[in-house]
Parts: C-alpha cells; sequence; structure tokens
C-alpha cells in the first residue's frame, strides 16, 4: 500500500498518531513558475522569478501549518555532508540564497522542535529519518554521488543512541531507468551491499540502478530494522504528472522541496 498521500501541492507521509511529526514533498502542478506552464517550482537556484518561489513557499507554509521562518534550506552540492542545525538557523536561505551559509550541505539533522528541515530534489533520493523517543530529525538529499559516498552513514555516525529507535522514509525519486556506466558501476562493486540487489546489467556500458534500493540496503547494512524502513512507489521519472524529472525533462524543469520537521 502506498505511504504518500496526495495533499493540495505536495505529497505527505503520516506517521502514526503519537509520532508528531510533519513530512512530505511538494508536487509540479498548481504554480505559477514556466517550469513548464503553471509549474509548483521551490527552487531559487534555476532561472525563474524570486516572486513564484516566494508565492509557492506562502502556499506550502499555510498548507502544513509551519512558517517560513522556521525553515532552514542548505546549498546543495551532491555531495555527502551531512550537519547538525538548530533554531539559529532558522530561515537560512528561504527568502534569499546566501553564498556561503550552509553550503555544500547534502544532509541536515536537528533537536530541536519547531524546526523544519528542506532541500530540493527532481530525480534524487529524498530521505526522511526521525526518533520520537530522542526529538531526532533527518533529511537527506542522496543521488548517485551522494549514495556511492554513503551519506546514509554519514548521518548514522552522528547519531549518539541506538540505530533502532530510529525510522526511515524513502520518498518519490526515479527509478531504475536510470542508467549508469561501468565507471560508476565499479564504484559501487565497493560498497558493502549486493549489486544485484538494486543492479540490473544492461548492454555493454549500461546498467539500470535503483538508488532507493540502494540507500535502503545501506540503513539494513548499517543497523537499521528493515522493518523501520519505508518506502514510496512513487517514481520521478514515471509520475511526470505529479513530479519533476531533470534527467527525463533534460534539465528543464523546476524543483521539488521536501521537507520534515517535528512540532
Amino acid at each position: 500500500m502506498e505511504t504518500f498521500r496526495k495533499a493540495a501541492h505536495h505529497m505527505y507521509y503520516e506517521p502514526s498518531r503519537k509520532e508528531d511529526i510533519t513530512i512530505g514533498i511538494t508536487t509540479r502542478n498548481d504554480g505559477v513558475s514556466p517550469f513548464p506552464k503553471n509549474a509548483f517550482n521551490m527552487a531559487r537556484y534555476i532561472k525563474d522569478e524570486p516572486n513564484h518561489i516566494t508565492a509557492h513557499q506562502d502556499t506550502l507554509a499555510h498548507e502544513i501549518g509551519i512558517p517560513k521562518s522556521h525553515w532552514v534550506f542548505p546549498i546543495q552540492t551532491h555531495g555527502h555532508n551531512v550537519i547538525e542545525v538548530s533554531t539559529q538557523d532558522q530561515g537560512t536561505n528561504i527568502d534569499t540564497l546566501s553564498d556561503n551559509e550552509l553550503y555544500g550541505i547534502d544532509g541536515m539533522y536537528t533537536f530541536d522542535k519547531d524546526t523544519l528541515l528542506t532541500m530540493c530534489y527532481a530525480d534524487c533520493v529524498p530521505i526522511y529519518v526521525y526518533s520520537v523517543k530522542h526529538h531526532f530529525i533527518a533529511l537527506l538529499h542522496a543521488g548517485w554521488r551522494g549514495t556511492v559516498q554513503q551519506i546514509v552513514h554519514q548521518l548514522l555516525l552522528k547519531y549518539p543512541y541506538d540505530y533502532k529507535d530510529l525510522k526511515v522514509v524513502i520518498g518519490p525519486a526515479t527509478s531504475n531507468s536510470y542508467e549508469i556506466n561501468n565507471d560508476i558501476y565499479r564504484q559501487f562493486q565497493e560498497l558493502p551491499i549486493d549489486t544485484n540487489q538494486y543492479i540490473e546489467q544492461r548492454e555493454e556500458n549500461r546498467h539500470g540502478i535503483d538508488l532507493k534500493v540502494a540507500n535502503q540496503l545501506l540503513f539494513e547494512h548499517y543497523g537499521v530494522p528493515a522493518q523501520n524502513i519505508t518506502m514510496t512507489n512513487y517514481t520521478t521519472s514515471e509520475h511526470l504528472d505529479l513530479f519533476f524529472s531533470y534527467r527525463i525533462e533534460k534539465g528543464q524543469t523546476g524543483r521539488m522541496l521536501a521537507f520534515i520537521g517535528q512540532k
């Protein structure tokens, strides 16, 4: 059964009622951006009018009940750097992008309530992690580089408690229609997980890779129980009615915003 539900301008994952966690990702429709027409683009770093993104942020803030002043947004570089943020970082890169604040960050975590962690996506894997017991939330951006560099492990190294207390939600990302070449395939062979479970051999120098499954296997390898990991069936590359896909749309498209917070 699908774990993400459709709301007005976003999909949301609903934890149990005892877990006061907000998890979701925006969709592409009913916005004002020309990426393409009437797109709900959430990225300030592409050639869109700033007021378009502001309007979309305001809409989302109203829908989820968390003001923009509580949001945190890093400058992502498809790496594996993970840092702790706090209430002092709220508002960073939300109204305007800075040159160096939270630069080169593809993973964030916090123990502070009323702080919404946000990042943009358009094929890479959004990974939400939380522990209600320890008031912990985290958000990861895992493309092939982040995955092969084990951004999952980088986050887990920052978590000082039992991994059995963690819950993981893997959101909409590209399917295994995404292909890698032999050079990249060899990098994945160095990981401590079985490539046969998430990479499919095709023609010479072509391999289909499922990055969602790869990250799931990494969490399991490092000790997060399989029953604590939930993965959506939605894929960006095959559900273009809902999501942007950088690869399918050859870069001429917007970005979704994934977010997680605890009240």
